[in-house]
């Protein structure tokens, strides 16, 4: 029988069937997690698989002329922590109750409310998710072309993004396996094509990147929310995969696995874009890739590498979230929505996306969309920790007509209040709408009379009447 935490005192407490339902291995649903199947080991690979993003070398070239390759570097460091650190906060609710995003966000936002944060954590996965698939793509029709004079990109986009549909349809488990398989040659493919770069480019990197002076303003602390922003909307659902996630280990583990997850890969790839960009102007990755490496055998490597990338990261980071948003709004099965998650990425036209013009393009995607996700994690943030001290009433989030029933308007306000300081400063626009956004969420739940009943106080007696009558049923 599953368990919940009781209402008010967090110990543990049977919950009625028909109010939670569960899923086992090789089911998907919004119920609480009963039988989780990603180890550490499995953890740390899925994270380096799924964070190996075309974007993170878009991003490097668009740095070109601002910063120095030290302060890249730097750089990088300073919004991989951030990033780990808002991937603990904010995964501790789904790790702890092995709740989804979706769920999760009810507290918060109300059942009706979340539909906005689901949706605004939606539209960049579908945006990645069609740009990364006509990286890939491309370089499969590269491969195609250089090995047997075949060159169809329109029909490879196609048959690639209908691949991935397929293998999302497995589920968590089948991510797991493609992810803890991609993550090592992923990896070694990296280190190999960073070598590649500095022994082709050495001469070029070293009279216009090493010997500039770069900056440590402003523009330096937007590159950090820049390579933060790629994987920002990720620390909004993180509730998705920590709840996969086996239990036993705290707060500090989960910071080093996310770290030593995401850091490599980030790195390498924010070097390589910036180094080859810097060194030859090239901005598109195929080309790039391709011109680092100077016999065939190789470059067939490279770009099947460049494919089986985007795969690992779209499975992970771009199918799921929208897909159980798709689940909770329109209550389709998991399988019905990946299918439709895939269709719709033919709609963000991605073919407009990858571009010579397109750094600077997907550079101010990251930053608007970034201005809506900083507000969101706030309030989610604040709500857990400070409004609920990290006690949540299982029953209540399952129960569409209870307290938390339509839309809490303090969330909505709140991230508006967020959203307006973070457009006001849009080069680091995800950090400038944090305090706003939590600050005006904390003062509102505790003195506006309309958040009254999404307070904890104010439920708790209801979840307990809710909690007898199933009982007695």
């Amino acid at each position: 029988m599953l368990t919940s935490h009781d209402p008010g005192t967090g110990n543990p407490a049977e919950s009625p069937p028909e109010v939670l339902h569960t899923k086992t291995a090789g089911q998907e649903s919004l119920g609480p997690q009963k039988v989780r199947i990603v180890g550490r080991t499995s953890y740390l690979l899925m994270w380096m698989g799924g964070c190996v993003s075309i974007g993170t070398f878009t991003m490097g070239s668009s740095l070109v002329g601002t910063l120095n390759l030290i302060q890249l570097l730097v750089a990088i460091s300073i919004g991989c922590l951030v990033i780990g650190l808002g991937l603990v906060l904010n995964g501790a609710a789904g790790y702890k109750y092995g709740i989804p995003f979706m769920v999760q966000a009810r507290s918060s936002f109300g059942f009706a409310g979340t539909r906005i944060p689901g949706m605004v954590r939606a539209v960049p996965a579908l945006v990645w998710y069609g740009f990364q698939s006509w990286v890939g793509a491309a370089a499969l029709n590269q491969v195609s072309a250089v090995l047997f004079g075949f060159d169809n990109l329109v029909l490879y986009f196609i048959a690639f993004q209908f691949l991935q549909i397929a293998l999302s349809i497995f589920g968590f488990k089948g991510i797991k396996w493609l992810e803890n398989v991609g993550a090592i040659f992923i990896l070694a493919a990296l280190v190999y094509m960073f070598v590649s770069v500095l022994n082709r480019y050495g001469a070029e990197i070293e009279s216009n990147l090493l010997s500039v002076d770069g900056t440590w303003g402003t523009p330096f602390w937007g590159a950090t929310m820049l390579f933060l922003g790629i994987y920002a909307t990720m620390m909004i659902n993180v509730s998705d995969y920590s709840r996969e996630h086996t239990p036993g280990s705290r707060p500090g583990l989960l910071l080093t696995i996310y770290t030593a997850a995401i850091l490599p890969v980030t790195v390498f790839m924010g070097l390589i874009g910036l180094m080859v960009s810097g060194a030859t102007g090239v901005v598109d990755p195929i080309q790039v890739f391709s011109n680092a490496v100077d016999n065939t055998p190789l470059l067939v490597i490279t770009l099947v590498f460049i494919a089986f990338a985007q795969v690992t990261t779209n499975v992970l980071n771009n199918v799921v979230p929208p897909t159980y948003v798709l689940m909770d709004i329109f209550k389709v099965p998991y399988r019905v929505a990946t299918v439709l998650v895939g269709l719709l990425a033919f709609a963000t036209f991605p073919w407009l996306l990858v571009r010579e013009e397109s750094a600077d393009g997907l550079q101010i995607f990251v930053q608007t969309y970034s201005a809506f996700l900083g507000p969101i994690f706030a309030v989610m943030v604040v709500d857990y920790y400070f409004v609920r001290q990290r006690t949540l009433n299982l029953i209540k989030l399952y129960d569409a007509s209870g307290a938390y029933r339509g839309v809490n308007y303090t969330a909505l306000i709140s991230v508006g209040v967020g959203i307006a300081a973070a457009f006001t400063f849009s080069d680091i626009s995800f950090y400038a709408g944090l305090l706003p956004a939590g600050l005006c969420y904390y003062l509102l739940m505790k003195f506006w009379p309309s958040s009254r009943r999404f307070l904890p106080a104010a439920n708790d007696a209801a979840g307990t009447r809710s909690g007898e009558r199933a009982e007695r049923r």
